[in-house]
């Protein structure tokens, strides 16, 4: 769980929220006991001053008993008893005046009040003293502590069917369409997994006839291609057949990019990875274009060997070599290859616009009628799905179209 999660977040609320009661706990129980123990000596305070003055024969006994009127103070007449507990007794408090001296003891969990003066003593005995408890507010904080508790676990509940979402939806990003993430819940988090899962679905069947209609295309293109192609190797070896020929083996490799990008684009991505030489692919790349090797030149760092699909990569690489000697200026395109990098050099202008403009599908350059086609587009999904970057800059009069950050394996 990181921090930025939102389960992180609310767990650190409800954690500050509970040591925050705790805290407050803490400060209430200490001031609560010292409001009573300042309440207790104010009362042995009271009952103290009016004994001592009476015991000295400053008020009379009716004065005397209206000021501890309510005071529940027993008189221990015992001497033994007096005597024990005197001097067992712990002494909490003791003030003493010049008629007189006042103590606060505590013994067997009651208090008392020893008072003396220089002619007689006297002990009495809190009939109304309570040890200080706090068990109400350690119940009422027992309560809120459960309350939270409670209430944070129900919110981790309901937000749980976000982690389920998150998972899937992770996966959906990375193409995969069989997910679910429906629930039985009414809350908004709930509605949101079933609209999303809906939507998936949805997704899923228009995918789905996507590819079922592209794969009868090129099926259906397919049997006329190939009957053409039959005919036309019945006719003499004239110029007509040359072309026608060549013709139909660009249609059929026309249909061949189709299913690439219809393979990389369903999400299927790439399936037959295997380690293959650099040398062989660029060879079976410049086949595929037909581009005589006159046009190029090849300049290769080792025994290079990559972990790619053999049918993808080279497609990609054909059309690099293709694009580049189209739009060059001497018809030629030079490729260097490193341990990290293809390079597809040719002579030529810059490109207009950035890069990202002619990733598009069927991309037109202003003012001209050649067009990229899906050229690039290809290239950079078949690039894109092998983790390898695709990137154009132009250096002194040349265009540099690189593969960019590869791993090989030697």
């Amino acid at each position: 769980m990181t921090k930025s999660s939102i389960f992180y977040s609310i767990t650190f609320i409800f954690f500050i929220s509970i040591m925050s009661i705790f805290l407050a706990l803490l400060f209430l129980l200490e001031y609560d006991k010292q409001t009573y123990t300042e309440k207790l000596n104010t009362k042995y305070s009271v009952i103290a001053r009016a004994t001592l003055f009476h015991l000295n024969n400053f008020i009379t006994d009716e004065e005397l008993k209206k000021q501890v009127q309510g005071y529940k103070m027993s008189e221990i007449n015992d001497k033994v008893a007096k005597k024990s507990i005197i001097q067992e007794a712990q002494t909490i408090q003791k003030i003493s005046d010049k008629i007189g001296t006042s103590s606060i003891l505590k013994f067997d969990n009651d208090h008392y009040l020893y008072i003396e003066t220089k002619y007689s003593s006297l002990l009495l005995k809190d009939d109304d003293y309570q040890p200080y408890r706090y068990d109400l507010i350690k119940i009422i904080f027992g309560v809120v502590f459960v309350i939270i508790i409670v209430a944070y676990l129900l919110t981790i509940r309901k937000l749980k069917p976000l982690r389920k979402l998150k998972r899937q939806m992770d996966r959906f990003a990375k193409g995969d369409l069989d997910i679910d993430c429906k629930t039985e819940g009414e809350d908004e988090i709930s509605q949101v997994s079933n609209s999303f899962h809906n939507a998936v679905e949805q997704i899923n069947k228009l995918n789905q006839s996507r590819q079922l209609f592209l794969r009868n295309i090129m099926h259906e293109l397919k049997t006329p291609i190939t009957k053409g192609r039959i005919s036309a190797e019945m006719l003499e070896n004239t110029k007509q057949k040359e072309r026608l020929i060549a013709t139909f083996e660009k249609l059929e490799l026309l249909i061949n990019e189709f299913a690439s990008i219809e393979q990389i684009t369903s999400g299927e991505g790439i399936k037959n990875v295997k380690p293959y030489r650099l040398v062989d692919m660029l060879d079976e790349a410049i086949d595929l274009a037909m581009i005589p090797l006159s046009q190029i030149e090849l300049e290769i760092e080792d025994e290079l060997i990559l972990h790619v699909d053999f049918r993808l990569f080279t497609t990609a690489m054909k059309n690099i070599i293709d694009n580049g000697i189209k739009y060059s200026i001497d018809k030629k395109i030079k490729i260097i290859a490193t341990k990290h990098k293809i390079s597809f050099i040719s002579q030529g202008k810059p490109l207009i616009y950035d890069l990202s403009h002619y990733l598009e599908p069927f991309v037109q350059e202003k003012n001209s009628h050649h067009s990229f086609g899906l050229g690039l587009y290809i290239v950079q999904h078949i690039i894109k799905a092998h983790q390898i970057e695709f990137t154009y800059e132009h250096k002194e009069s040349y265009n540099y179209f690189n593969f960019d950050k590869i791993e090989t394996l030697q």
